[in-house]
């Protein structure tokens, strides 16, 4: 009988919309709260969305706009969007005609009914990426020199602006210099940069658009790709739980009473996202993380620490090769017959996992320190990387970087006139370990060394 129900509505909600549709309405806001523009004015709950219109969201501003096709588009605080153009027949698809640009910020978008069914005539555009959909829902972030794609539910295909491909164009950009992305894919989305024709596949979950400019909770839940089912099995939107999480209704009062709140929410009964995903196409579950690969130790006692026993047993006893230092007391290796399958292509930012390092004045001993404001930079297509930290004690510190080339075996090694000399590896079955160990050169009043390893 629910089910009934829901189906009933929706045939209703169907009809209304589509005469909407035909005045060239896009949608209706559903929710908003802080400072958002509509067409130039003050957006408000209930406000019709047009053809042409442009939204914007000030620093504390979200609206939740819900397409006349029973979509949405979302947009986060500091974003701007224009509507190009809404255009549906629901009676034949190959009429509809969707193109939505943002200009700046964070969106999501999620696909209505008339989008399934013609995503040929679906364009999704940035100031330097065009993005289509395999039936879908994605979270983009852009300024006007890179814009990131993530995949929350089915997939896209997203192409830099190049040859054929223009911000004119209609439907996606399909070719050579296309890349698709499905959701499953834990931490991975798709970068297009100024200039690039060929998007680059990254797997780096600091850079996802949720991490730019996070969602409110009361963002609409649609049905999220499950990472481990293969083949996808659409899942049912859980009305009760939504509910009793106050995802159905965001501007309800503190009072508990079901009337607007007053404040700067203002909000209706938000209904769930219905995102199909696409049948004929596998969503391929994230890999697991693949056994430490990279290990490093202590060869010589150094601040009043004696040598790494445990690590130097490891080291000699065959299971390591290729052992490295950078001229101190720190010892790299990798595990023998690694699982490295490097990238030919994209850039990956580590995260610092793990470290040891000591620091020694002009005259001094060394002792003990630590390590901060780390980064590590790989750039795959260049086969190259850019490194830098801090190496701290109480009373001094001293920040340094290098660079160098990845050999053909992930190998990492510094440039000649780097500030440190660096010898390391990459790991993991897709890249995703590194480790280095260095060594501080040219500074006569102080020397820092260390060892590394990293993650992402």
């Amino acid at each position: 009988m629910l089910r009934q129900i829901l189906v009933s509505l929706s045939v209703g909600a169907g009809l209304l919309w589509s005469a909407a549709a035909m005045a060239g309405e896009a949608g209706k806001v559903v929710f908003v709260t802080g400072q958002v523009q509509l067409a130039k004015r003050a957006a408000v709950l209930d406000a019709a969305v047009q053809e042409g219109d442009e939204v914007a969201t000030g620093a504390d501003g979200y609206v939740y706009i819900k397409t006349v096709d029973a979509g949405f588009l979302i947009l986060r605080p500091n974003s701007k969007a224009r509507i190009a153009a809404y255009q549906v027949d629901q009676q034949n698809p190959g009429n509809t005609h969707v193109k939505l640009e943002l200009l700046g910020g964070v969106a999501r978008s999620i696909s209505g009914t008339a989008v399934k069914k013609a995503r040929q005539n679906f364009r999704f555009n940035t100031p330097v990426a065009a993005i289509g959909v395999r039936g879908t829902d994605f979270i983009v972030y852009t300024d006007q020199e890179t814009s990131r794609v993530a995949v929350v539910s089915g997939g896209v295909v997203v192409s830099g602006f190049s040859g054929g491909c223009g911000p004119e164009g209609n439907g996606p950009c399909e070719g050579n210099a296309s890349r698709e992305l499905f959701a499953g894919q834990s931490g991975v989305l798709l970068q297009v940069q100024r200039g690039q024709n060929i998007p680059q596949l990254l797997r780096n979950p600091s850079l996802a658009p949720d991490q730019s400019m996070p969602p409110r909770g009361d963002e609409p839940v649609g049905k999220v790709t499950p990472a481990t089912s293969l083949p996808v099995a659409v899942q049912d939107v859980n009305l009760d739980a939504q509910k009793g999480a106050g995802l159905l209704n965001a501007g309800k009062a503190a009072s508990g009473n079901n009337t607007t709140q007053t404040g700067t929410d203002t909000g209706a009964k938000v209904p769930p996202a219905e995102v199909v995903v696409d049948p004929g196409k596998p969503v391929v579950p994230p890999a697991p993380p693949s056994p430490p690969e990279i290990l490093w130790g202590r060869w010589q006692a150094v601040a009043d620490v004696p040598q790494d026993a445990a690590a130097l047993a490891k080291l000699r006893d065959g299971t390591f090769e290729n052992t490295y230092t950078a001229g101190g007391a720190y010892v790299i290796a990798r595990l023998k017959n690694s699982q490295l399958v490097m990238p030919k292509d994209g850039t990956a930012a580590f995260v610092l996992s793990g470290s040891e390092a000591t620091l020694q004045l002009a005259g001094q001993n060394p002792v003990a320190a630590a390590i901060r404001d780390a980064h590590l930079d790989v750039n795959f297509g260049s086969r190259s990387f850019s490194t830098g930290l801090t190496v701290y004690t109480p009373d001094a510190s001293m920040a340094v970087a290098g660079q160098g080339s990845i050999t053909s075996v992930g190998g990492l090694v510094s440039d000649l006139g780097a500030d440190m000399t660096i010898r390391g590896y990459l790991g993991g079955s897709q890249a995703e370990q590194a480790g280095y160990v260095f060594k501080t050169i040219n500074n006569p009043k102080m020397t820092a060394e260390g060892a590394t390893t990293w993650k992402h």
